[in-house]
């Protein structure tokens, strides 16, 4: 299988050029730009990208190349940060832009190169940096460049080394996929092996050789990764998986009967049922803070699966490991050490797990973007209203209710999420977008309803749309939608009587409020 490996030097859309290139289908991982060169040949890349970063190449403690990426014999890719260091370190020069160029440019190209197979000789691009190479590299050539920046694009087609000081990874540069594809197919030579179904029959084979004759217990959450993980567990090893569906308190309404019900319907699992809702309610009391709220999600559920693992142990099976629906953006988003870049946000699945536990983790879907965990589940033969349900966070409502987690207060914002998700499905905007849901605000309002004043709760509507939640936009859903949503909530939910729409794009925002 070809294989790209992406070099993070800390730019917030590096996991966008990883999306690009699987979507051309060619596998593709990204590793912190601290990795070792020896870990690289490990891994035996065919290609290799070089990010952007917000750091500036001179400046102390900037990330660095490690030269011998270079010495590999495969085509290399600089963006941005990463052609910034191919000139700097191949005895090119630098100097510093008059003004940081942030936005669009139109970029012209200087001389043929594979990248712009197929272009016109003009095309519209993303800039983003401060910084500029004024002087190419020794065996270099100048292939495009913009009103104010001479040297745009430059590479080294016996070396095999391309750059590109603009972003054509994200979407504002019109013809950066061709760019990526050329890459990969007119440079790199490579083959698109990269799809879903060659995927889970990798997968259920590595799980079927990893767990060997031992048992797995799976954490179903009733969203579509875990139900995911599960069907391609129940493949590898059959009714040794043991699934259990575990009622955390914080889910929304008739979830656990509605997950349990679906999944024995369709699926032969191996499925138990577990009402911890006040164990996790308890230790809810008095909590505020977000991270600590998924802290206590993550390590509570640990608590609850190893409690099943002690009784399975008791009648004789042995668990060895515990299976998650951990996805790629999790891990970006989690792992502080995939380069500079900043963490986001721990996951109840990633950052929230304990130091220590009495089962290995087995993350079958680790890999894998949003839109590829669907593709798969269909390559699995799952239902549509399976694939195609809301994402909902392993935390639940725990960070749809921002402060503390109350019995009022959930029961606030599951009303108001029911009338949400009907408006939705009604209207036929449910598969339209994203996702969408309710948030509970932590403050009062005044109000009139009737002849009598009111001084109560706020809700706010989030519904967007995305394509693997690395990055959104507010949905423009119609407004008469929206006023219904708003006058349902207000005139059906107790406690109630404001509703506020979230007109925030991601980034700087994320999807959930918490």
């Amino acid at each position: 299988m070809s294989k790209v490996i992406i070099i993070d030097y800390g730019s917030q859309v590096t996991q966008l050029i990883a999306r690009r290139v699987r979507e051309a289908g060619v596998y593709s991982e990204i590793h912190p730009c601290q990795v070792g060169i020896d870990k690289i040949r490990e891994l035996a890349p065919d290609a290799i990208i070089l990010s952007g970063g917000p750091a500036s190449v001179g400046e102390e403690d900037a990330p660095t190349l490690e030269m011998g990426l270079l010495e590999l014999n495969v085509p290399v890719l600089g963006i941005c940060y990463g052609m910034q260091l191919l000139a700097k370190n191949l005895g090119g020069e630098l100097s510093q832009s008059e003004t940081r160029e942030y936005g669009p440019a139109e970029l012209e190209f200087a001389s043929d190169c594979p990248l712009w197979k197929g272009l016109s000789k003009k095309s519209r691009v993303w800039m983003s940096h401060g910084d500029k190479v004024s002087k190419v590299p020794q065996g270099f050539q100048i292939t495009a460049k913009t009103p104010t920046l001479a040297i745009a694009a430059m590479c080294d087609t016996e070396r095999k080394i391309y750059a590109l000081q603009f972003h054509p990874e994200v979407h504002h540069s019109e013809d950066g996929e061709a760019m990526i594809r050329n890459f990969l197919f007119e440079v790199a030579n490579l083959t698109a092996d990269w799809n879903m179904q060659n995927f889970a029959e990798r997968v259920i084979e590595e799980c079927r050789e990893k767990v060997g004759d031992g048992h797995v217990i799976c954490a179903l959450s009733g969203g579509v990764d875990s139900a995911v993980v599960a069907v391609l567990l129940n493949k590898a090893i059959g009714h040794r998986l043991h699934c259990i569906f575990v009622n955390n308190g914080v889910l929304r309404q008739n979830e656990g009967e509605e997950v349990v019900g679906f999944l024995r319907e369709h699926f032969d699992l191996n499925l138990k049922y577990i009402d911890a809702s006040k164990l996790f309610l308890d230790k809810f009391v008095g909590v505020e803070d977000p991270e600590e709220k998924r802290k206590i999600i993550g390590h509570t559920f640990i608590d609850v699966f190893e409690k099943e693992a002690n009784e399975l142990k008791a009648t004789g099976v042995s668990v060895k490991f515990l299976a998650q629906g951990t996805l790629y953006p999790d891990v970006i988003e989690s792992v502080s050490h995939k380069g500079p870049s900043a963490v986001i946000k721990s996951h109840h699945n990633v950052g929230g797990l304990p130091e220590k536990m009495d089962m290995d983790l087995i993350e079958p879907l680790r890999e894998l973007f949003k839109d590829e965990v669907r593709a798969v589940g269909a390559e699995l033969g799952m239902p549509h209203s399976v694939l195609w349900r809301h994402p909902f966070p392993g935390p639940g409502l725990a960070i749809r209710i921002i402060g503390e987690i109350t019995e009022e207060r959930l029961e606030i914002v599951r009303k108001a999420d029911v009338i949400v998700q009907e408006e939705l499905r009604s209207s036929g905007w449910y598969e339209k977008v994203w996702q969408g849901f309710a948030v509970l605000l932590p403050l009062k309002t005044v109000g009139v309803m009737g002849d009598g004043r009111t001084y109560e709760s706020v809700i706010a509507l989030r519904i967007v749309d995305s394509v693997d939640a690395m990055t959104a936009d507010w949905s423009r859903v119609p407004e008469d939608v929206l006023a219904k949503m708003s006058t349902r909530i207000i005139n059906e939910v107790h406690g109630v009587n404001r509703v506020v729409l979230d007109i925030s794009p991601k980034p700087p925002s994320t999807i959930e409020w918490e």
